[in-house]
């Protein structure tokens, strides 16, 4: 558990960014803590305030823009911080701002376990996201305990039955082909944003573990998220994608320990077992990620609140990629 550090006199001054005292965070530690964030487009947020170092400090976490959090501030019962924005046109009708990043400023209240955060843009106008507490991460399960269901299977191999885009609007390129979920999009970049759409199960799922088989062509990119939350990275071994982004990683969370993927165009295998907000990931048939703690969800992810079942997720909106043999065993008591 954060608690809020001792209060410091002194201005503090580091490489010329001068940080305010801990005085001027006396009565701001109902604000510390992690917090799901549903955002203005109802995209997922992942919001992460704490003190380090005698300094407030943060981030958050949503598709396409900067996490870090600068300038914070607090007076009257609310939190003030910048982050830097695209705030530009959008590229296409639901598509990513263009143009450069610029700070927006980034107001803060709290509510019991209730956050309310409210952008104010360039032009002055005003963006506002709401979010949740969420627990603190409870300590590894012991899976030798844990017991699993039978598997139920998510995808028939004949049609979409069971999936759905997760929005509407988007371009479907899915289809069910020779007993493959297949996903044919033009797109060939790793943006985060495109008209072609993701797909997730109408059903949404607790803890347990996934069995996948996917193959991704040379350089491609997709991504598996499971509760909707965690993306196990779905790219070749040879992808410029590695480390904490690649092949066996939870995106952006916990780095694979060994490089067990295969070459683009080759079927490979993912078993992820999420227990208790901790991940085990085999990959291959090599544990690459063992009962490692998920602080929360990764970019992208259809939704933040890991206190919550979730769809199965799949990326469809970066490159083409197959998916087959998929299967979910729940944590049964």
């Amino acid at each position: 558990m954060i608690t809020h550090p001792p209060i410091d006199r002194f201005l503090i001054v580091l490489f010329g960014i001068t940080l305010l005292p801990l005085s001027a965070f006396a009565g701001a530690g109902e604000f510390i803590g992690n917090w799901a964030i549903k955002m203005n487009n109802s995209d997922a947020g992942w919001l992460t305030l704490e003190v380090v170092d005698n300094q407030f400090t943060g981030q958050l976490w949503s598709v396409g823009q900067s996490k870090n959090l600068a300038d914070f501030d607090f007076a009257n019962n609310e939190l003030t911080f910048t982050r830097n924005l695209r705030v530009g046109n959008p590229e296409f009708p639901g598509g990513p701002p263009t143009g450069d990043r610029v700070p927006c400023s980034h107001t803060a209240t709290v509510d019991g376990d209730t956050i309310t955060l409210v952008t104010t843009l360039p032009d002055q106008s005003t963006l506002t996201h709401t979010g949740k507490r969420l627990p603190p991460l409870p300590d590894a399960p012991d899976l030798s305990q844990v017991k699993f269901g039978e598997p139920v299977s998510l995808f028939n191999g004949t049609d979409l039955s069971g999936w759905k885009l997760s929005n509407p609007e988007h371009r479907n390129g899915w289809k069910a082909a020779d007993g493959i979920l297949v996903n044919e999009t033009p797109k060939e970049t790793f943006d985060p944003f495109s008209r072609y759409g993701n797909l997730r199960t109408e059903g949404v799922f607790g803890d347990g573990k996934l069995e996948i088989e996917f193959n991704v062509p040379p350089g491609g990119n997709s991504g598996i998220y499971v509760r909707g939350a965690y993306e196990a990275q779905v790219v070749d071994r040879d992808s410029r994608m590695q480390g904490i982004q690649g092949v066996g990683a939870i995106f952006g969370r916990i780095e694979p320990t060994k490089m067990a993927g295969k070459v683009g165009g080759e079927w490979q295998k993912y078993e992820i077992t999420i227990v208790d907000r901790h991940a085990t990931v085999i990959l291959n048939g090599e544990t690459v990620i063992d009962n490692q703690p998920i602080v929360g969800n990764t970019m992208g992810a259809y939704q933040s609140d890991i206190t919550s079942p979730g769809p199965l997720y799949l990326q469809g909106d970066h490159t083409s990629v197959q998916y087959r043999n998929i299967f979910f065993h729940p944590v049964v008591d």
